[in-house]
């Protein structure tokens, strides 16, 4: 990777998160599953200005996708798979 583009997409992520408050978690509720395309429910965070972090399964936004952690009692915060 091109260090220019570390730095950039660095910049992107420290803009959006750094300094933010989570005001709150929850799981994408199944009309947001549905209106993304996808079968799975991921974790969503809200932050204080009003944007939500989730993760996807790719860049292209193809299903939800899992957190991880470094908790050893709960190291993945799994994906909940819904029928649309």
């Amino acid at each position: 990777m091109r260090e220019d583009t570390f730095k950039y997409w660095s910049g992107v992520a420290k803009d959006q998160l750094l300094g933010r408050t989570i005001t709150e978690v929850r799981y994408m509720s199944v009309e947001e599953m549905n209106d993304m395309g996808w079968y799975h429910r991921p974790v969503v965070i809200v932050l204080d200005n009003g944007n939500a972090i989730f993760p996807s399964a790719d860049d292209e936004g193809n299903n939800a996708g899992a957190l991880f952690t470094n908790d050893d009692l709960n190291p993945v915060l799994p994906v909940l798979r819904d029928l649309k």
